[in-house]
Parts: C-alpha cells; structure tokens; sequence
C-alpha cells in the first residue's frame, strides 16, 4: 500500500504543505473550517504522521507519559484510550503509569518521564499525594503538564475536570425527590479534589431541601478495599441510612455487596446511587443509578491542551481549568 504524505493531502485540496502541516498539528493559525477540511480528508485516505521523521525536524521526542492512579480502573482505561486516540491523531506515541495511589510512586514515574526526554505529561493525583512542591518545581521550568481528574488544589496548573459539584448535588437531589431523608455519602480520601467537589455537592443538596448534614452518614474510605465492605455493613447497621450515594465505581459495587449480605433489599430499604463510569451498571440486579462522568473526553481533552502547550500554539499562555457535564442515569437502584 502507498504511503499518504502531507504533500499528497496539499497537493489533493490546494493547499500548502505548511497549511496542512500546522492543520494536522492544530495550530490556532489555520481555520477551524480548514482543520476539518485536512483532517477529514487525512481519516480518509489513512494519513499518520511519521512520528520519526517530525522528532528529528523538531527536536522532539513526539511521545507524552499518562499518569494515573490504576490502569485497571474503568475510568481512567477509558480516560486513557481518549488521550491516546488524540495523541495518535497528531502524531504523539503515549507512554502509560501508574501509581497504585502511591505518591512515592508517582515522584518516581515523573522522574521516568524526564529521564526519558518525553515531551509533557498527562497526570491523575494518587490518593496519598499532599506535598506539591515537586510538582509546583516542574511547572515553574515550564515542563508541560496538565492534570485531569484528580487535580491539585491551589496550583497554577491546566486542568481538565468532570463538574463534580453538580453531579453530586444531581444524584442526591434525585433520592430525596424519591423520598429519601437519611442519605449515607461513601467516598474516597478527603484529600483529593474529586472527594471535596462531590461531598460539596451532596451538602448543597440536603441544605437546599432542608435536611440536616449529619457527618455520621458520610464516610471517607483507604484504598484498602478489603475493609469497604465491613465498613458500609456497620453503617447500616448502626445509622439506618435509607439511601447510599457513592463516590466512585469500586465503592459503588462495595455498597452492593454489603447491603445484599445483609438481606437488605435495593431500592426498597436503601436506594443506591453510584458516581461511576462503570459500563456494567445497568447489567446488576437491580440496574444501578449511576452519575456518568465523561471519561474519554476527559482523556481527549487533557490532551489536546497538553500537545498545544507543548508546540506553542495557544494565543493565551494563562493556566486554565476545563469543567465537562455529567449526566445522571437514573435505573433501578433508586426508583421507587
């Protein structure tokens, strides 16, 4: 099969090699209408860049790393595949970690990254990162980065996000609206951004309705899953809580467990809404309600601004955080 070049995509739509060049690169230069006019045509007739050949004219590795707290979580696979989808699309190979929520780890990845002259980084906080100061360091040298999901409070940074807030306050104004009144929050390390967002938005949502926050029915869990279960167990046991709304997919399918060891019935006795990219949901017994976070756009977006910074294309060099919708699918786990 021949190869397609830049100079067979300039040559069939009447345009500069350069056009095409900087069109395929996204470079605020070209037209929104031209960038899809290049890329369109590139998709059909199997265009990829030669990442080889564009390292050595630019000096450039054209290879990014992906940090992430567990390869094996749904979210980040799918947050993962976004990014690599992009990068490929504009000529980047995608080096992939994880931290297993070590922070040590996570150091110790970053410091891969730089030994191995990769051009920036996507990165997901562990679940036991405080200090930001290594981070902070890399930032003032310019390094690119941009953080997603798990962000650092606080740091001048890009950053790409769900709006955890709203998701939140959506899935607990929805189990109120079903009638529930003592609401249990299970959710992840107090430390993290997402665990701050989303326990704002449940708050928000009791005091909009009147109900009282009772610190007691929220519980903040390790990584240390083999506990979750006999955690939630003692909070039904001991709070009576009619509904549970979770933090993440692991802490979702953990709910179940425990209520169903109990010979609890879902949604009857405690309703379960989960925070969740979890592809499954709707396959448990009873379908669970879910907040879907938008996993590989999170992943695709992230990238994108990560490549411009890296080429230099942005017309405006301030930091800035991108907040993308989450939806609420509302199954069986929380009808009435």
């Amino acid at each position: 099969m021949e190869t397609i070049t830049i100079k067979d995509i300039a040559k069939a739509l009447n345009l500069s090699t350069s056009t095409v060049s900087r069109a395929i690169r996204g470079s605020y230069e070209i037209s929104d209408a031209t960038k899809k006019l290049v890329l369109d045509y590139a998709e059909k007739v199997n265009y990829r860049p030669n990442p080889i050949a564009l390292s050595l004219r630019e000096n450039k590795s054209r290879s990014i790393g992906i940090i992430v707290p567990e390869i094996a979580n749904n979210f980040f696979s799918n947050a993962i595949n976004g990014a690599e989808d992009v990068a490929q699309k504009r000529g980047y190979h995608v080096m992939i970690f994880q931290t297993r929520e070590s922070d040590l780890k996570e150091k110790a990845c970053l410091e891969h990254v730089l030994s191995r002259k990769l051009d920036g980084v996507l990165i997901s906080l562990s679940g036991s990162t405080q200090d930001y100061t290594y981070l902070e360091h890399l930032l003032k040298g310019e390094f690119p980065m941009v953080f997603f999901d798990r962000v650092p409070d606080g740091v001048k940074a890009n950053k790409v996000v769900a709006n955890n807030f709203q998701g939140a306050f959506d899935a607990t104004e929805h189990l109120i609206k079903t009638g529930r009144k003592r609401i249990g929050h299970i959710t992840s390390p107090p430390i993290l951004s997402i665990t701050q967002e989303r326990l704002a938005g449940y708050k928000a949502a009791l005091e909009k309705y009147n109900i009282p926050f009772n610190e007691n029915l929220v519980k903040f869990m390790e990584f240390d899953y083999s506990i979750i279960a006999e955690t939630i167990k003692k909070l039904i046991k001991e709070e009576n809580p009619d509904a549970l709304f979770t933090a993440s997919d692991r802490l979702a399918l953990s709910c179940y467990d425990a209520i169903k060891s109990l010979n609890v019935k879902i949604p009857e006795e405690v309703a379960v809404v989960g925070f969740t990219n979890l592809k499954v949901a709707n396959l448990l017994s009873p379908s669970m309600t879910t907040v879907t976070q938008p996993a590989f756009d999170l992943g695709a977006e992230a990238v994108n601004i990560l490549i411009d910074n890296i080429e230099g294309n942005k017309r405006d060099m301030a930091f800035k955080k991108l907040e993308l919708p989450t939806s609420l699918e509302i199954r069986a786990s929380s009808k009435i």
